[in-house]
């Protein structure tokens, strides 16, 4: 047992900057870095803010050619950990070496493959030798996915470390997303902003990328609710991110909803009011890793509907506090969305849907790993 604190090394391109990893990377790191009996040290190109309890170390990442971006990162960073001697190296990105590796994405061939279904370029196929070189030759005792789906993938393409695959998800700040009246009084200002009445029922909707995350089948799901006969009243969907707005705008309108439909843009700041004005959750997502807005709905109190396609399909009970389905089974999307437009359904949904976000507060991710760094340093 040593008498100094461990030094740990967390490697990332972009600290603290947008994304998913990159969040995930910050909200742990800043937990972990407070404990004194840790000595942390980021390893990154680029990042955002400064901590007091964290020594930074810029890396450079050549980007011309382009498929020097991956290796050149992995050289560098290793390059440098090599002099420093850590005790632990904690890469969220690939490298040649490290301890452990927090996997936010699946492996980088299955992600060509499967989910662009493109041919592997030159960029590619660098981005997977450094990948592979690490799986099969980088030392790494643990790796960690972000969901099943995501260690389902990589167990798939490396058979041979399949057993050292463990699930650690994201976490949520469960203080950003209020209760009670305090939620109510965001809702009015929230509603009254996009002219939604106090009692309509709202879908709500989060990507960065509506291609990808369905709001085609979302919208033709709610063109068939709207024109049916079984709803009294007629829900809105409410859609925040960034994607083509006009070709989706023109689609709502063709389908005869393009009242119903209401584009946001992007909303950078208090996102969590957003969700406050909602009453459920939908997102049939064609590939997502996890699927953070997912998690920040169900803080949020709202009951979710994911695409089995969703990493965060992990957390939804079916029947309890969401659905699973199918993304291009219509008819049961149509199904599980009128369902939960009955305010008793809802309700009931959202307040499980709360509690299991409850059990994924960023702490609790933060002290298992620490748990899981306390296991590997034992075993240098």
């Amino acid at each position: 047992m040593t008498n100094r604190p461990y030094r740990i090394a967390v490697v990332i391109p972009k600290y603290g900057l947008v994304g998913g990893g990159e969040r995930y990377a910050s909200e742990v790191t800043e937990r972990l870095a407070a404990n004194p009996r840790y000595d942390v040290h980021v390893i990154a190109n680029q990042w955002r803010g400064i901590s007091p309890n964290i020594t930074f170390h810029r890396v450079p990442v050549i980007t011309f050619p382009r498929f020097l971006v991956t290796p050149s990162f992995a050289y560098f960073a290793n390059r440098l950990i090599a002099k420093m001697g850590f005790d632990l190296v904690h890469t969220h990105d690939r490298i040649f070496r490290a301890d452990l590796f927090t996997m936010h994405g699946i492996p980088h061939r299955t992600w060509v493959s499967e989910v662009r279904q493109k041919r592997m370029s030159l960029f590619d196929y660098a981005t997977a030798w450094v990948e592979e070189q690490m799986v099969h030759a980088g030392g790494c005792r643990m790796f960690l996915a972000v969901s099943e789906l995501a260690g389902d993938r990589f167990s798939r393409m490396f058979p041979a470390v399949a057993k050292q695959v463990e699930i650690l998800s994201p976490g949520v700040a469960m203080e950003r997303f209020p209760v009670g009246e305090g939620k109510n009084s965001i809702r009015r200002k929230i509603r009254e902003h996009y002219g939604i009445g106090f009692s309509e029922p709202v879908i709500l909707f989060v990507a960065m990328n509506y291609e990808l995350k369905g709001l085609d089948l979302i919208i033709e799901a709610l063109a068939k609710i709207v024109h049916g006969d079984t709803v009294n009243q007629r829900p809105r969907l409410l859609v925040v991110g960034k994607g083509s707005q006009r070709k989706y705008s023109q689609l709502a309108s063709n389908m005869g909803i393009g009242e119903n439909v209401i584009f946001a843009g992007v909303v950078e700041n208090a996102i969590e009011d957003i969700y406050a004005a909602a009453d459920l959750f939908i997102m049939l997502s064609g590939f997502d890793t996890f699927g953070m807005v997912v998690l920040e709905a169900m803080a949020a109190s709202l009951p979710v509907i994911v695409s089995d396609r969703v990493g965060a399909r992990d957390l939804v009970d079916e029947g309890v506090n969401g659905y699973v389905v199918d993304r291009y089974d219509v008819g049961t999307v149509c199904d599980r969305i009128q369902f939960l437009l009955d305010s008793e359904n809802r309700e009931r949904f959202g307040r499980a849907a709360r509690k299991e976000a409850e059990n994924h507060s960023w702490d609790q991710v933060t002290k298992r790993l620490d748990d899981i760094y306390s296991v590997l340093l034992q075993r240098n």
